[in-house]
């Protein structure tokens, strides 16, 4: 039994799945969508023969369909009454839209089979409220707004990556197909990093794991990721200068005070005078401040199932 999936894969039984065909069809549709024969066959112990018969039904049943990504076979959950059985129609799971989606999908999911012990939440929704009942609005929460002809919608963890949280520890997987740089991962960190501070703030330990398949993606996060955990600050706390955070939240304190006319606040610093001396000599040593570590600790992942040369 997969504690996370909160007995969901039993709505799939009039669909003729049950056990750990049903189990492994709502990890699937719940984590992106999209697998090989390879990770099903590994899941399930299935010889090659199997493991064809059973994606055969599939898309015999029209439950699913395969199509080639790049060297790689992929098999897509595309039946809409799978997702509204699993109480997650509303996922953007049921098409691939570009190669790079498609492998990054392949690669959380192929973290998220080996880890499945994890408390992982699965949509979105499931994300928001759980983010939401440790009180942290969704407006720390990463998010993109998509414009059609219809109107705007809001989409929160756009890109769909897993994210677990489990006993005082949040973990967060990036995934980096191949196609990512340095800074894409650098602007990831940049549309998470208030969560994260008002996951800190809380008290909770934040991690971030660095899923791909090619030892030159793993350096990169691996690099990239010990930044994020490097704080430099003063082994004398009472010494250590303030950290840019710290100033940020000063200069927002400050300038909040004065549009407001506080005088509680101005008057930390004496007359207006001085609180717009201290503002200007805050903004001269912002740019210049020690960085604070934005996550506790982080580790690499690499996929055997996707080689280098698969991606």
């Amino acid at each position: 039994m997969i504690d996370h999936l909160q007995g969901r894969e039993k709505a799939l039984e009039p669909f003729g799945l049950t056990g750990q065909r049903a189990e492994w069809i709502a990890l699937a549709s719940l984590h992106g969508g999209v697998f090989t024969r390879t990770q099903l066959s590994a899941w399930l112990g299935l010889s090659r023969f199997a493991t064809l018969r059973f994606v055969k039904a599939l898309r015999d049943r029209r439950l699913a369909a395969e199509e080639t990504v790049g060297d790689l076979k992929v098999c897509r959950i595309c039946a809409r009454g799978i997702y509204r059985a699993l109480g997650a129609e509303g996922v953007r799971h049921r098409r691939i839209t570009s190669p790079d989606v498609a492998m990054r999908r392949l690669l959380s999911f192929d973290y998220v089979i080996e880890h499945t012990g994890l408390p992982w939440l699965p949509t979105e929704p499931e994300k928001v409220a759980a983010f939401e009942a440790l009180g942290i609005g969704r407006s720390l929460v990463p998010v993109r707004v998509y414009r059609g002809a219809a109107g705007s919608a809001r989409r929160y963890f756009p890109r769909g990556m897993p994210v677990a949280l489990d006993l005082g520890r949040a973990v967060f997987v990036h995934a980096d197909p191949g196609y990512d740089t340095s800074t894409a991962l650098r602007s990831w960190r940049d549309r998470h990093r208030r969560l994260w501070e008002a996951l800190r703030e809380l008290g909770w330990s934040v991690e971030v794991v660095g899923v791909a398949g090619a030892e030159r993606q793993l350096g990169r996060a691996e690099k990239v990721l010990g930044h994020w955990t490097s704080p430099a600050r003063s082994l004398d706390r009472a010494k250590a200068p303030a950290t840019g955070r710290q100033i940020r939240r000063e200069i927002e304190g400050m300038e909040r005070g004065i549009r407001s006319r506080d005088e509680s606040v101005i008057a930390r610093y004496g007359r207006i005078r001085d609180c717009l001396a201290r503002l200007a000599a805050l903004r001269a040593a912002l740019p210049t401040a020690p960085s604070e570590a934005v996550i506790d600790c982080f580790a690499v992942w690499r996929s055997s199932r996707f080689s280098e040369g698969g991606i």
